[in-house]
């Protein structure tokens, strides 16, 4: 993979209520996505922020890593990609969570909408071996799980995962 456009990400659940404290203070950034195409083998995401686009096509994964490629776009193309997304849009607020005054942050998304009651934090890493700092608030990694792509979740939403798969 061509590491320009590697992402190398670990995910993960979290414990509990304490990475509220964590974030007090800091701006959320509410965003909206859709995809255009949920292929495994590869996605293509348009995302809006405010008035700030992205769209996205990203490779399947490899582990923690996948290419991806994104490239702004103009806000009003995005709202009309949006309406040709398939399933359910992604409605989550995000905080950006600076790690020991390093240029890392965790990305901490809480859930709205068919996917309320989730929240996820992710942290892109240089490479896979990467030490991953550990806060008290930091649960199960899901890193592999494809059921914790934005992309599945656009299809099968956390609303009708079933108790087990909640816990």
């Amino acid at each position: 993979m061509s590491e320009q456009y590697l992402e190398i990400e670990r995910k993960f659940r979290l414990r509990d209520e304490r990475w509220r404290h964590a974030v007090d203070g800091l701006e959320a950034q509410r965003l909206v996505q859709g995809y255009l195409s949920r292929d495994p083998q590869r996605s293509v995401r348009v995302r809006l922020a405010g008035d700030t686009a992205w769209l996205t096509v990203k490779g399947m994964s490899e582990g923690a890593s996948r290419l991806e490629f994104e490239y702004p776009i103009p806000a009003a193309d995005a709202e009309a990609m949006l309406a040709l997304c398939e399933g359910p849009l992604i409605d989550k607020q995000r905080y950006r969570l600076p790690i020991d005054n390093d240029t890392r942050y965790w990305e901490i998304d809480e859930f709205f909408g068919d996917n309320a009651g989730l929240v996820v934090a992710e942290l892109e890493l240089h490479s896979e071996n990467e030490t991953v700092p550990q806060p008290s608030w930091l649960g199960e990694e899901v890193t592999g799980d494809p059921n914790y792509y934005n992309s599945s979740l656009s299809q099968r939403p956390f609303a009708y995962w079933t108790e087990e798969e909640r816990r």
